[in-house]
């Protein structure tokens, strides 16, 4: 049974990217899949990398963050990953960010000082499903901006502890969109969830 982590990075309930997220959820449940599904702002997950952590990582001797070491936990036995969250400035909300910062540490995602000088990543999930939200046409995210979080999901953060195969879709715009449109996009997700599977 292929075990799946789905993290939701948004403040407000009811919105769209909550719907997205409990849709993936329920899908990939129904589907026989094991998911551990984790709302990081219901769960008040704290952003801040603390000084503790930082001398923890050096010394490799563990975290006494309960939460922190669930999902570092859980992270580490993930057959693949699914992260929902709107595009803010062209960066991930904070507490998604952080959870990055914190979870994929050194001894966890990847690790450091091997005989070759190179990073080893450490992570098993070979797959990850990024699915966001924007509001700015994707002509002008792309001219103006880079699509940033392209280079962000794709290149800076998960090859790096081992996931490879790294798809990511957005769904715009957002704000302006219509109830038949939003259905459609939750088919969509329903749709690139399952793919993981393949």
């Amino acid at each position: 049974m292929p075990r799946i982590g789905v993290y939701l990075a948004h403040p407000q309930p009811g919105s769209f990217n909550h719907a997205l997220f409990d849709t993936v959820v329920h899908h990939l449940r129904d589907l026989g899949c094991e998911v551990l599904a984790h709302d990081l702002c219901a769960e008040q997950f704290s952003p801040a990398l603390t000084a503790d952590e930082t001398e923890t990582v050096r010394s490799a001797t563990g975290t006494h963050d309960a939460q922190l070491a669930l999902h570092q936990a859980e992270v580490a036995t993930l057959d693949a990953m699914v992260f929902v969250h709107p595009n803010w400035w062209g960066m991930p909300p904070a507490v998604l960010a952080g959870w990055v910062q914190r979870v994929l540490a050194p001894g966890v995602a990847y690790k450091l000082g091997t005989a070759q000088g190179e990073p080893e990543a450490l992570l098993k999930a070979g797959r990850a499903l990024v699915l966001n939200t924007s509001d700015t046409p994707a002509d002008r995210e792309e001219v103006e901006f880079g699509d940033p979080l392209q280079s962000i999901w794709a290149a800076c953060v998960l090859p790096y502890a081992g996931v490879v195969d790294v798809r990511r879709i957005v769904f715009r715009t957002v704000t302006d969109s219509s109830d038949e449109t939003r259905a459609a996009w939750l088919h969509q997700a329903r749709e690139h969830a399952a793919a993981l599977l393949d």
